[in-house]
């Protein structure tokens, strides 16, 4: 079994950034939206104010209760989108279930939908998720680029292998889908509704979780030599938890990543990396 550590590949990105950054003089800020109270989100944040830090950039963090209205939350974000400081802009996911003053519920694509393409860091909104998806954007969703970067480091090729990804959620069952649709790879996709899911995980040459369900994934529940990647995050007992149970599978993994230090850290890179691209 061998590590696929995200940690140091993460800093070597940042030092490459923060190098790009005071070579061209740059002046970036990463605008970060909290709406709630999240603390897996507020782990996230902490995460990317850190590397912000590390590299040069300046780092303007705007929380809203959740108990805030819909319209308000409308306006303060346009105020932040308007801003020309703000170089990039993350509304931090998911979003809470339901908003102050009236019935119903949050909208995500309606928040994420007045990011302009030039400051979508995350690459989230409608127009920029399609035009990534028709592989016409330069930039890759963040967990995207943190996969395919631990992919090509280590050498794992995805061509021919059965990949299967567990949980079709925005930030990464669906845009990872989109990609290895991109990269003609042969892959299926689960999520809850899905019937007797380890008749899927069980055959898988790769398997890639980000449900955000403490280790969800058992060894048995996959084969002798998969590739375990475990982009899922929640918080048990005061400490990160990914999806993939660590101690059963890495006894059959050939190659897994470590919750924390595997796919996350390299998430924020890859969306600083993002950062910098946009703004050149």
């Amino acid at each position: 079994m061998r590590l696929l550590a995200g940690k140091k590949l993460a800093e070597k990105i940042l030092q490459g950034l923060k190098k790009q950054i005071q070579k061209r003089r740059l002046r970036l800020r990463l605008a970060v939206i909290l709406i709630g109270d999240s603390l897996v989100s507020k782990i996230f944040i902490r995460e990317k104010k850190k590397a912000c830090q590390k590299i040069g950039v300046d780092f303007k963090f705007f929380k809203c209760p959740e108990n805030t209205s819909r319209d308000i939350i409308l306006e303060e974000i346009k105020k932040i989108v308007a801003d020309k400081n703000n170089s990039g802009i993350v509304i931090q996911l998911p979003l809470p279930a339901s908003p102050a003053g009236g019935p119903g519920k949050f909208h995500t694509e309606e928040f994420l939908n007045l990011i302009p393409e030039g400051k979508d860091v995350d690459v989230l909104s409608e127009k920029s998720f399609r035009n990534f998806a028709n592989g016409e954007l330069e930039i890759l969703p963040p967990t995207v680029g943190a996969v395919a970067t631990l992919l090509k480091k280590y050498g794992i090729r995805i061509k021919n292998k059965n990949i299967v990804v567990v949980g079709k959620g925005q930030l990464v069952g669906k845009p990872l889908a989109a990609w290895l649709k991109l990269q003609k790879a042969q892959f299926s996709i689960l999520d809850k509704n899905t019937k007797n899911i380890c008749s899927y995980t069980q055959k898988a040459d790769i398997l890639i979780s980000g449900v955000g369900s403490p280790n969800l994934i058992k060894g048995d529940m996959v084969k002798k030599g998969v590739i375990a990647i475990d982009v899922g995050s929640s918080v048990k007992n005061g400490r990160a938890v990914g999806d993939i149970d660590f101690k059963s599978v890495s006894k059959k993994a050939s190659y897994i990543t470590p919750v924390p230090g595997g796919v996350g850290p390299l998430t924020v890179a890859c969306l600083l990396d993002n950062l910098v691209k946009l703004n050149k």
